[in-house]
């Protein structure tokens, strides 16, 4: 019998940055490394990871991170948390270790520690095994993590929906999944994004035939804007094309990789020669599929927009297709790239969510999960708490005890005890890492709250230079400006926080010795006061003072 703790240090409460964590007495299992996009208030802050000091701390009882599928929301923290600690194994199917590895590769980061899972074939780990599961997703080699242990088995699904149409790599094997149902499940930890949508995802997320429509009705150019490796909608695009005179060039350079690495190991179906360079962008009847590279979503497209991309630019000629659903906290950032089109001329035709969801579980595939399974505790994971809220509603419905269901936070430890849940309260510490272009760890609450600072009221300067010996002022207090006031019409505000940041100097100064820390102090507050007093702005206010 077995001690064991279930707890997320990312990926409850928030789309995105999914990892879980399970420990059975002194071996720990960790499920996915994900990112989260960074929101429009996260000024230059270009994704987010999960704080893994939980990893750093019981690196040796850790027997390795298991993969479910490449996508970034799952796997793409793992060139950060490598770095600090390259010795972890990496667990994934052969098409997501083929994602990983290029990620590291262009990371120069080594590689040796990425290990193949065959699907339905057992993992030993002493007492405890891992059994990989086929499940349905976009992405193709997708599986669910059977953790067996002397108490049961636990089961993480990471994404999935069912659809009987959807087959060789992206085939879901339900005899599997009702085999470890008979066997006796502990836990089921479920995905939750969708678990407020009625029926099955599938039809809905089918897209060919509006893709069909699309191609046939617009002669011109179309931009296809997708975010990173959904294949199998990137499939529906390239099976439409085969039917017209189109080619395809591909923007990103993640993406292409992705694409033309899935049509060699024949998870994709399409002629590579009618896969153009990016000289072809500009030809008649040519198909752009755009995609981001780990940056916030649309990045590219704004790129383009704005001019700064010397191979493409939008004309009104140009019909622009956003085929993914938009991401939570970038609704600001849709509307004004839309706005933007508008003004360019483009048409732009959305792919609307409702209409056509991702492969993500909805209500009737949870209630078969979870029927399949018909574990004893159940885990909503996934999504933000509304949509764990959601999940747990859909197993009421299905008979199971609310005391069974177990809604957690990140860091809020699910204990079991020989098999029985101990409601005991502990917490793991948790929190975020804001990753801005090839820094981690150095961008925080306090960089943020600046940079709103600057966004918002500008930044003030104020130098002054002070003999060595003496301490008189020689020169200035010189009051510089960016983002703040137009200097020109604003002298006599400019010589009156002069004014203000002299008397500040001389008060401070006595008996040649000057408090420097009492002259930055009492300047910024001064001077503040005085600038809110006259224009309601709060500037950043830095001050510079040197001896000669």
């Amino acid at each position: 019998m077995s001690k064991i703790k279930i707890f997320a240090l990312g990926g409850q409460n928030e789309a995105g940055k999914n990892m879980y964590v399970v420990e059975v007495d002194k071996d720990i299992f960790v499920f996915d490394a994900g990112l989260k996009y960074a929101d429009d208030r996260m000024l230059g802050v270009d994704y987010i990871i999960p704080n893994y000091d939980y990893l750093k701390n019981n690196i040796k009882n850790i027997k390795g991170i298991f993969i479910t599928h490449g996508h970034d929301d799952h796997m793409g923290a793992l060139c950060d948390i490598l770095k600090d600690l390259p010795s972890l194994k990496i667990y994934g199917t052969k098409f997501t270790l083929e994602i990983i590895k290029d990620e590291l590769e262009a990371e120069n980061l080594n590689t040796d520690n990425l290990i193949e899972i065959m699907p339905h074939k057992k993992i030993d780990f002493g007492t405890n095994s891992i059994f990989p599961i086929t499940l349905t997703h976009t992405v193709p080699g997708t599986v669910g993590y059977v953790l067996y242990t002397p108490d049961g088995a636990i089961f993480y699904t990471g994404n999935f929906i069912f659809d009987s149409t959807m087959l060789g790599a992206y085939k879901t094997d339900i005899g599997k999944l009702a085999y470890v149902g008979k066997q006796g499940v502990l836990c089921l930890l479920s995905e939750s994004l969708y678990a407020d949508k009625r029926g099955f995802t599938s039809p809905n997320h089918r897209t060919n035939t509006k893709i069909r429509e699309i191609l046939n009705r617009h002669p011109g150019r179309i931009l296809y804007n997708i975010y990173q490796a959904q294949l199998y909608r990137i499939q529906e695009l390239l099976t439409e094309i085969t039917e017209t005179d189109r080619n395809v060039v591909i923007m990103g350079k993640r993406l292409e990789g992705v694409i033309l690495k899935a049509i060699d190991m024949k998870y994709v179906k399409f002629d590579k020669k009618r896969i153009k360079s990016i000289h072809h962008v500009n030809d008649d009847k040519i198909v752009v599929i755009i995609s981001d590279e780990r940056e916030k979503p649309f990045s590219n497209l704004k790129r383009i927009l704005r001019g700064y991309d010397k191979f493409i630019s939008i004309t009104e000629e140009d019909t622009i297709v956003f085929a993914s659903p938009v991401y939570d906290g970038m609704e600001r950032t849709a509307a004004k790239l839309l706005d933007t089109i508008a003004h360019v001329g483009a048409q732009t035709i959305e792919l609307p969510l409702k209409q056509y969801p991702s492969h993500h579980a909805s209500s009737e595939d949870l209630m078969l999960m979870l029927d399949l399974m018909n574990p004893k505790y159940y885990m909503p994971v996934i999504g933000e708490y509304r949509h764990q809220v959601a999940n747990a509603n859909v197993a009421k419905r299905l008979g199971m005890k609310e005391e069974n269901i177990l809604l957690r936070l990140n860091g809020e430890v699910a204990y079991f005890e020989n098999g029985k849940l101990i409601d005991n309260g502990m917490k793991v510490p948790v929190d975020d890492i804001l990753i801005d272009g090839l820094s981690a760890g150095d961008v925080g609450e306090i960089v943020l709250k600046d940079r709103e600072i600057l966004s918002d009221s500008g930044i003030v300067i104020i130098t002054a230079t002070l003999d060595k010996q003496t301490k008189e002022v020689l020169a200035g207090p010189e009051v510089l400006t960016r983002g703040f006031i137009f200097v020109k019409n604003n002298i006599d505000l400019i010589k009156e926080a002069e004014n203000i940041s002299l008397n500040v100097i001389k008060e401070n100064t006595k008996n040649n010795f000057i408090d420097f820390n009492k002259v930055k102090l009492g300047i910024r507050d001064k001077v503040g006061k005085y600038f809110y007093d006259q224009t309601e702005c709060k500037p950043m206010i830095l001050i510079v003072i040197g001896e000669v």
